[in-house]
């Protein structure tokens, strides 16, 4: 028996997360803990991104006994040795990479000027690790670990990024899609910040889009 359509809970309270995932996954029915009114924040307590992803997977399905689909995902900057990455969300500039003591989070544009004004002083500095940069010292990429968990030991994972550089300045900052980081992510090969392309540019290339891809295709010959 193969599902033509399946209910598939999405682990998050990101709306904009589900947009993009009913965008990938239409013909499915996605839902979030929030939309039947269910309290959702477990502790991410893992060190990687697929740790944190399996992590929501398996609480959330310890509720609902539905398939469950988690990401966890984040912007790594390759000169700041991937950082802020699984920290993203809590990002609170060079003094507080993985939040603040009291949990408290600041905006998403004080946290886009830090992280621009982190890899400026680095530079500056000199203070890059030896690796290869795929677009320069300013290269970033996003990652995305996505796990779709069907309860007990069977789970299926995908782990993908997408590539671009990290801008100059907060004045150079464009773009009105998107979400997050997008607005100072630039793709050299669009000439576009993340937050500039269209929504079906994005998920043709995006960490997220080709991670649920892939989970896309596992779901369409689940038995």
């Amino acid at each position: 028996m193969y599902y033509v359509s399946m209910k598939i809970y999405l682990a998050t309270g990101n709306k904009n997360k589900k947009r993009e995932m009913c965008e990938i996954l239409a013909g499915h029915e996605i839902v979030t803990p929030g939309d039947e009114g269910i309290e959702f924040d477990p502790d991410e307590t893992g060190t990687t991104f697929y740790e944190n992803s399996l992590i929501k997977a398996k609480a959330l399905y310890d509720i609902v006994h539905y398939p469950v689909i988690a990401d966890d995902s984040g912007i790594c900057v390759d000169a700041l040795g991937g950082s802020p990455g699984i920290y993203s969300s809590r990002y609170a500039g060079p003094n507080f990479p993985k939040g603040t003591p009291d949990g408290h989070k600041i905006t998403q544009e004080e946290q886009n000027i830090f992280l621009i004004q982190q890899l400026n002083d680095a530079i500056k500095a000199g203070n890059l690790p030896d690796m290869p940069y795929l677009n320069g010292p300013r290269s970033c990429h996003y990652t995305c670990a996505m796990v779709l968990y069907c309860g007990g030991d069977r789970l299926f994972v995908a782990q993908e990024t997408f590539e671009g550089t990290l801008i100059d300045d907060i004045k150079n900052q464009a773009g009105t899609g998107g979400f997050g980081y997008d607005p100072i992510v630039f793709l050299p090969q669009y000439g576009k910040t993340v937050a500039q392309i269209s929504a079906e540019e994005k998920n043709a290339i995006s960490h997220r889009g080709k991670a649920v891809r892939v989970i896309q295709k596992i779901i369409e010959n689940l038995k």
